[in-house]
């Protein structure tokens, strides 16, 4: 049995029932209870536009459950000091203790750069700031003067921390591009991967990882490899879940330069999809421009079909090296794919 983990979402409501908590926030304490009953490894809370707050959800989900361990997937790296991201990983961890994984990542553009955050020098950045935080999570007193973080004796100073205690979060890079991938290998505890991609694209991310492990002189043999899998089954009308991938891929192909880069579509394809599509599209032409993309490119990139099918397709992404296939379910009926792929998983039973 694999290893899952759940990337959970505050949208449409998954399934009924949980602590009758505002704003959608009981239907993903339930996702969460669900995914804990389960076996599951881990809950992801996402944060990248101006839509919703990961911390939030993750306190929340923190409070509710008992053993699953719950990480943002991913938080912008730069939009909070560097000494408040790590007092706030620091403090779920008090909430739960053992279980917070710190999830960081680059925010979406154009957005960043609209709010004065450009994503410059995102390897330096991302350096300078996972050193930070994880000297601050060691207990330790922290100055520290770079290009993106400037601190000076800085420490936690709550009543348990005179005395240099630690906390055992786990930080986690969210890359795409090798230079990323290779700077986790070198600094983090792991690298949440991202979805759309085929396979073999973990191929050349390992071989990152070893190249930065081994300018540090560590160890991968606990390096952990998270990965987004977009995943849709449908047992009844497999058609239908290859067209929710579908669906979703081609609107990342039109709007997200790094999902084109490495999903497999060609540059004449990738040129007709946008044609098609406006900015921000609108439902009609996301459905025009999918007749454009085939079955067999969604399925090198997603999970979708039957249950069987997407469960297959997930194996070859562990054969390549992810450690934690952490399903994002697509579709109207997210929580219906989940349920049939723990069914044929025989996850939870006894």
């Amino acid at each position: 049995m694999h290893n899952f983990g759940l990337m959970i979402s505050s949208g449409a409501p998954m399934r009924a029932g949980g602590p009758d908590l505002p704003n959608g926030f009981g239907d993903m304490v339930a996702q969460a209870q669900w995914a804990e009953e389960k076996g599951f490894e881990c809950i992801w809370v996402g944060e990248g536009r101006l839509a919703s707050n990961g911390v939030i959800p993750m306190s929340v989900i923190a409070a509710y459950t008992k053993r699953i361990k719950i990480g943002s997937g991913i938080l912008p790296y730069r939009t909070r000091n560097p000494a408040l991201l790590a007092v706030t990983a620091k403090t779920l961890d008090d909430l739960a203790p053992g279980r917070i994984r710190l999830g960081l990542g680059g925010w979406w553009e154009p957005l960043a750069t609209r709010v004065g955050l450009p994503n410059e020098k995102p390897l330096k950045a991302m350096r300078e700031i996972v050193t930070v935080v994880r000297q601050l999570l060691n207990g330790e007193e922290v100055t520290y003067q770079g290009q993106f973080v400037d601190l000076d004796s800085v420490r936690f100073d709550g009543s348990s921390d005179d005395f240099g205690k630690s906390y055992p979060v786990e930080i986690h890079i969210g890359a795409v591009r090798m230079g990323m991938c290779a700077l986790s290998g070198e600094i983090a505890d792991g690298c949440l991967l991202d979805f759309l991609v085929p396979p073999s694209y973990n191929d050349d991310a390992l071989a990152a990882f070893q190249r930065g492990a081994e300018k540090s002189g560590r160890s991968l043999d606990d390096f952990q490899v998270p990965q987004l899998i977009a995943v849709s089954a449908n047992n009844e009308d497999p058609q239908q879940a290859i067209d929710d991938c579908k669906e979703f891929l081609t609107q990342y192909i039109a709007q997200q330069p790094h999902i084109t880069e490495f999903c497999g579509a060609d540059e004449e394809l990738v040129a007709r999809i946008k044609s098609v599509m406006g900015w921000p599209a609108t439902k009609a032409q996301i459905h025009e421009a999918m007749k454009l993309v085939s079955n067999e490119l969604t399925q090198s990139v997603a999970a979708c079909g039957s249950a069987s099918d997407a469960l297959d397709r997930i194996s070859e992404w562990v054969d390549h090296g992810c450690t934690e296939p952490v399903l994002t379910p697509l579709g109207q009926n997210a929580f219906g794919t989940l349920e049939q792929i723990a069914d044929a998983a025989n996850l939870g039973s006894v």
